[in-house]
């Protein structure tokens, strides 16, 4: 009993599972037999051979016999390319809400905010946990926006942009700008001021014509379709846990 006991409060102590208990409970196989796959060295966390007595932390990777293993109660993490017009708000009163839109079987919520005018990647999720660590953290991490403005920008207009504006009583964080076209431009945010972008361009004498986001931290839209969604891989999930860490 006093086992058992140290063996669960050491769990929990360190956020992590036993391997052959994580195994198990993906209905992969049963746990004695994780425990042969583990002896025959066939398990592996993150790359490494598994012992017994391995234990897996919230966001490493699994694999039995190179075959990845989730646990059955895994959160939902989607990526989503969200259409202009769709609100990012769980209230259903709003007849354009993402969530009705989407349609997902199980309940999810959006990871911060896209404008109704915007299109481009947004992050929903059931893990109420990574949602509050996202949403604190998110003045130190980078998303990336493809912008297209009425008139031609220059390097005046890229050095004003990236040296900070003053909108909403404050100042805007340096931020990176790459013009790509005559009006068209690339810029990396680490803050989330409302209407940041369109915010900017309007003291600068521009009037957003097109606002796509692309990136958040390591998590990139790519040839997603838009109005489409899909889950992240275990190497997005992996890497994403890694850098909210810190």
């Amino acid at each position: 009993m006093s086992d058992q006991v140290s063996s669960s409060c050491e769990e929990n102590q360190n956020n992590g599972i036993r391997i052959n208990r994580y195994i198990s409970s993906s209905g992969f196989c049963s746990r004695r037999k994780a425990d042969e796959y583990i002896s025959l060295g066939q398990v592996t966390i993150d790359g490494e051979v598994a012992v017994p007595g391995s234990q897996v932390l919230p966001g490493q990777v699994v694999t039995v016999c190179g075959q990845p293993v989730l646990p059955e109660e895994n959160h939902v993490y989607l990526a989503f390319h969200k259409p202009l017009g769709i609100t990012c708000t769980t209230d259903k009163r709003d007849p354009d809400n993402i969530i009705d839109y989407i349609g997902y079987p199980k309940r999810i919520f959006p990871i911060g905010r896209l404008d109704k005018n915007s299109s481009g990647l947004i992050l929903l999720t059931d893990d109420g946990d990574i949602v509050n660590r996202l949403l604190r953290a998110e003045g130190r991490h980078d998303k990336e926006y493809v912008v297209t403005v009425d008139h031609p920008v220059d390097m005046d207009f890229k050095k004003k942009m990236e040296g900070g504006l003053p909108i909403l009583d404050t100042i805007t964080l340096p931020c990176k700008v790459e013009l790509t076209g005559k009006c068209t431009f690339h810029i990396i945010l680490n803050q989330g001021l409302n209407r940041q972008i369109r915010r900017m361009c309007e003291y600068l004498g521009y009037r957003v014509i097109k606002l796509k986001r692309i990136r958040i931290l390591n998590i990139h839209l790519g040839n997603l379709p838009l109005g489409q969604y899909r889950r992240l891989t275990l190497k997005e999930q992996k890497d994403l846990f890694h850098i909210i860490k810190k």
